[in-house]
């Protein structure tokens, strides 16, 4: 009993660290409990079917006979925002010739969404910013979201307030007590501020710069950034080394610019490359104040999930979940098929499909092993890309536990950890008092991806619950008799990392290989729904083109 005790504590200082585990103590003895074995709230591990996305690594379904064989104009291959912004093109063009394959039971990707009896709650990504520029398939999908509800007379945009994150937006627990902002201001020095304001400055510049053909030097989708070469050359050093050379050396503010590569990037400063780094700041519009981002959110309980099933209604009827697509060969001439072979997982068998072009919608990696070219001859980019892992858990309260200093936002983080905090599904919709839902994000940004994966696959539920009761605990002594439930995913390969040199790697700009079309955010190295939309629907109007259709492109830029 005491082996599996220690093998607990092992687990839990291995996910967030020793001081997590003295928190943890302390608030199960407030609790009435003596020690970690066994947790007053049940829960499970729920999210990806790690072992049929495997399947794909053996190469044994290579050798397994197809049962029949169907046809499609277009094989759309994942069921993440890319893929179904691809199938969300079509449908619009009324081009229902189309059948999405994913190998989950639903779709959305990193996006996906639950729900219980106190709130819908996101499992991955929960919101999108406010476009800085004109994007007509962003904007259109919010229109039919309720969330772009008209424009003023100057043409912009006008946002649903009730969509619009709320007051108060994000919070930091800092020197044991929470705080306005996430910026650790109280106790902040002279040259801390200094700094702060300076960095703001910069950003603001960069943010508003533009170049000779009248492009953002930092724009969102990435394609539509400045090619100046002076800002090319900062893919070429760490984010880190950027801040030691502009002269930034307050560790609030390192922290801080630290935050934002973990949050979007999965990475820390000494992995993030500094036009990633620049680019999470200054790809948003400058701020009225000088310590304030200018981004407004849009957010709903679910998260992305709003947007996730507003897509999915594209593909009503064409979907094949539970379906794992493990070969695609390229038409070997003009006007042959594309042939895929497909394990439907429900009655355990291969499927081939024919079709007249494919979108793969996966993560390169994944591609790597279905495509038959890349399987033959991997290509060179593989080996300079890598994904983030992350642990992300929903956990449903009875009640709100006990605060000090600034009230509950909808963003909170802990200044001490290695997690970046929580979000609460019903601050948009909800009370401010009585039951809710805590969506708690961790990437794995201290050791390398493989090891981090290994550890975070190979943790059990017990492992993982209470590592992130351990965290938040810090900041939420009461919290082991508020939570009813706690259950987490396991994001193996969350999101790619925009290491040094990646941005300039050819994966940025894949052509088509024939009739097959790559779509996917991790081209663009940055994981954003932005361009995952972008991916998608640019693939789908290079396919309509080549049928012939005639249409509007809705593609940025």
């Amino acid at each position: 009993m005491e082996a599996l005790r220690l093998s607990r504590r092992d687990a839990i200082a291995s996910l967030v660290g020793l001081p997590a585990l003295s928190a943890l103590a302390a608030a199960l003895s407030a609790c009435g409990k003596k020690d970690i074995r066994g947790l007053p709230f049940d829960g499970r591990i729920v999210g990806p079917d790690v072992a049929r996305g495997h399947l794909l690594r053996t190469g044994d379904l290579l050798s397994r006979p197809a049962v029949r064989t169907e046809r499609v104009g277009t094989a759309i291959v994942g069921a993440g925002i890319s893929g179904l912004s691809a199938a969300w093109r079509f449908a619009r063009a009324l081009d229902m010739d189309f059948r999405v394959y994913d190998l989950e039971e639903a779709a959305g990707g990193t996006a996906i969404s639950g729900a219980n009896d106190v709130s819908a709650f996101p499992w991955g990504a929960h919101y999108v910013p406010v476009p800085a520029s004109p994007n007509r398939a962003l904007e259109a999908v919010l229109e039919e979201a309720g969330a772009l509800i008209g424009r003023d007379a100057s043409g912009a945009p006008e946002w649903a307030e009730e969509m619009l994150c709320r007051e108060p937006e994000e919070r930091l627990f800092f020197g044991y007590t929470w705080r306005p902002g996430l910026y650790p201001r109280d106790g902040a020095s002279h040259d801390d501020l200094v700094q702060l304001a300076r960095f703001q400055r910069e950003m603001n510049v960069l943010a508003a710069r533009k170049d000779s053909k009248g492009r953002r030097a930092f724009a969102i989708p990435t394609r539509l950034s400045s090619d100046d070469a002076d800002l090319a050359a900062l893919d070429r050093i760490t984010m880190a080394e950027w801040m030691r050379t502009r002269g930034y050396t307050s560790p609030r503010l390192l922290w801080l610019a630290e935050y934002g590569c973990r949050d979007d990037f999965g990475t820390n400063l000494e992995g993030t490359s500094a036009w990633a780094g620049v680019h999470y700041h200054a790809s948003r519009l400058p701020g009225e104040d000088d310590d304030e981002d200018a981004s407004e959110f849009l957010t709903w309980p679910e998260g992305n999930g709003r947007l996730v099933a507003l897509l999915a209604k594209s593909a009503a009827g064409r979907l094949s979940a539970s379906s794992l697509v493990f070969d695609v060969v390229p038409a070997p001439k003009p006007g042959a098929p594309v042939r895929l072979r497909v394990l439907d997982a429900a009655r355990n068998e291969v499927v081939a499909v024919e079709a007249r072009h494919a979108i793969l919608a996966l993560p390169k990696f994944a591609a790597a092993r279905a495509f038959a070219p890349w399987r033959a001859a991997p290509p060179a980019f593989l080996a300079d890309m890598s994904w983030a892992p992350w642990l992300v858990a929903n956990l449903t309260l009875a009640a709100r536990p006990e605060e000090k200093g600034f009230p509950l936002a909808w963003d909170n983080v802990l200044h001490d950890s290695r997690s970046l905090g929580y979000v609460v599904a019903t601050h948009q919709s909800g009370p401010e008092h009585g039951p809710t839902v805590f969506t708690y994000y961790q990437p794995f940004t201290d050791e390398a991806p493989a090891a981090a994966r290994a550890k975070l696959l190979g943790a059990s539920w017990e492992d993982l619950a209470s590592a992130v009761l351990a965290d938040l605990s810090k900041a939420h002594r009461d919290l082991p008799n508020l939570i009813t439930r706690l259950d987490v995913v396991r994001w193996g390969h969350a999101m790619a990392r925009p290491t040094p040199g990646f941005l300039s790697n050819s994966v940025r700009h894949l052509a088509p290989s024939g009739s097959v079309h790559f779509a996917h955010a991790d081209s663009a190295g940055l994981p954003l729904f932005e361009e995952a939309q972008d991916a998608g629907v640019r693939a789908a109007e290079a396919i309509l083109a080549a049928r012939g259709v005639r249409f509007a492109s809705l593609a940025a830029g």
